[in-house]
């Protein structure tokens, strides 16, 4: 039985020890969540990080470790651990096999094993949850606690140190990570250690598609995640139009504290998969939130879990980044690749008062341009919203998420494109041909832009005004994810392989 909001499955904790559990944080050099901090930036303070590798001689690889068939999540390292979304070809664990989707934990330092969260697949229509596809979602870690969402549309909230120090909080791992018809498997030292579940679908009403991808947002005692909520298998309708695009969870024990009121469900031309932000504005706590409907919402944050009622998020104001697309009988636009409705795939990056969202076509469906905006969310006022200071045009669609640093801005597009614009004035600097599509976001670290692509390799270009390629290696699989730099190395992960990556003395 899965968590409820009214009666979350996690064991009583004293306060004291709870107040413990909650003030610690990773170190600084750490990596816990995608992006930088609350803002998002795909920016890293790492130093001395290569400009390039050879996996066949080993130059500048610290080590590297075998995934399963699919991946699309990217690392995330913190307190000693990295952590990585990927499916069970082949199974790590014989007694646990068969499609599943797999939440791996190693060891920082040498990529050993430690223990694996192996869940289970929805299974039936396809498109509730994409076969063989592994867990998408970045895992975001505040402590000793693993926060991350599962294909099924599943918040769960596990312990960073696995069995190790015995199996807490939730308790029923060997029911809970079996199929329904199976015998229960006793948990294993290398099993994770569920502490909570929160099921968007049963709770909330989601209705998930093809697969969940939610960077989880903490602030204080408040979890916010997007639900994953999207069309059917006809592509043409919402099931679930009243369900929540963004929610509020309390981090400690699960329990829904609020939920946006917005209505973004028929508006939703695909699927909701963009991940909040926050920052401090004008004297507001506010979380941005990209919608499935290509508006950008900002929201007062949530000022406290301890509440028994569910709230509604307190609406800032709102920026349509396509105030010309169709609104409405949006759905009959899913072949038409000239026109259609925008969505927002890519975290809103906040930097400097301003605000950068990228908008435009989905990824398989609808038209195939898209733009970047800034938004001068410092001076907003009321409902009426930011000030656009600019806007660039991409003639792909994206879901990079935006990289703003020393007045300059890098996003990815899915035609393989890497753009450097003026910060101050959107102007393009220049534009890298990558020659394969780009899923992930650029990274910035260390003056230098990593970038992987389609093609299986990992393009490292300076982070200056000038046009310059560092190196451009081929990898041995597609790379779908954002490469992520902590304590001196730079993880990098293709569909099959996890690389660490660091230079060699």
């Amino acid at each position: 039985m899965l968590s409820s909001p009214k009666r979350p499955l996690l064991l009583p904790v004293s306060a004291l020890a709870f107040l413990a559990i909650v003030s610690r944080h990773s170190s600084a050099a750490d990596q816990p969540q995608w992006g930088e901090h609350y803002s998002r930036n795909m920016v890293s303070t790492e130093i001395g990080l290569p400009d390039s590798c050879d996996p066949g001689t080993g130059a500048n690889v610290k080590w590297t470790v075998p995934l399963g068939a699919q991946t699309y999540s990217t690392p995330i390292v913190a307190g000693g651990k990295v952590l990585i979304g990927t499916n069970n070809e082949p199974p790590r664990d014989a007694r646990r096999k068969g499609d599943r989707t797999v939440l791996l934990c190693l060891n920082e330092a040498d990529g050993s094993s430690c223990w694996q969260l192996v869940a289970l697949k929805r299974g039936g229509d396809p498109y509730l949850d994409w076969p063989n596809v592994g867990i998408c979602s970045p895992p975001t870690v505040d402590g000793d606690r693993v926060y991350v969402v599962s294909t099924r549309g599943e918040v769960l909230c596990l312990d960073l140190n696995g069995q190790a120090n015995g199996n807490q909080g939730f308790q029923d791992e060997r029911h809970f990570l079996v199929p329904p018809d199976s015998e229960p498997l006793d948990v294993s030292a290398t099993d994770a250690d569920v502490l909570w579940v929160f099921d968007m679908v049963k709770e909330v009403g989601v209705y998930t598609h093809d697969s969940a991808h939610t960077s989880i947002l903490i602030d204080g005692q408040c979890l916010y995640a997007n639900t994953g909520n999207g069309v059917d298998n006809t592509h043409r309708a919402i099931r679930a139009p009243e369900a929540p695009s963004l929610i509020v969870l309390d981090k400690g024990t699960g329990r829904l504290v609020a939920r946006d009121g917005e209505g973004i469900g028929p508006r939703t031309f695909h699927c909701t998969w963009s991940s909040p932000a926050l920052a401090e504005v004008a004297g507001h706590r506010a979380v941005f939130y990209g919608g499935a409907d290509g508006v950008c919402y900002a929201f007062d944050a949530w000022q406290s879990a301890a509440t028994d009622t569910v709230g509604k998020l307190t609406r800032l104001w709102r920026f349509d980044c396509d105030p010309t697309a169709p609104k409405e009988h949006i759905h009959q636009y899913v072949g038409n690749r000239r026109e259609g409705p925008s969505t927002i795939n890519s975290m809103p990056v906040y930097h400097d008062g301003r605000l950068y969202v990228a908008a435009g076509g989905d990824v398989w469906w609808g038209k195939t341009h898209a733009t970047l905006k800034c938004l001068d969310v410092a001076s907003a006022v009321g409902d009426a919203g930011p000030k656009e200071l600019w806007s660039y045009a991409l003639d792909e669609r994206t879901c990079s998420t935006p990289a703003v640093y020393n007045g300059l801005v890098f996003l990815a597009d899915c035609g393989g494109r890497v753009h450097c614009l003026d910060a101050d004035t959107g102007q393009p600097c220049w534009v890298h041909e990558a020659g394969a599509e780009i899923w992930g976001s650029t990274l910035v670290a260390d003056g230098k832009v990593y970038v992987g692509t389609h093609g299986g390799e990992l393009c490292t270009l300076a982070a200056s005004k000038e046009k310059k390629v560092l190196a451009t290696v081929k990898l041995d699989s597609m790379i779908h994810g954002t490469p992520t730099a902590a304590n001196g190395v730079l993880y990098v992960a293709t569909m099959k392989q996890l690389y660490a990556l660091a230079v060699t003395r």
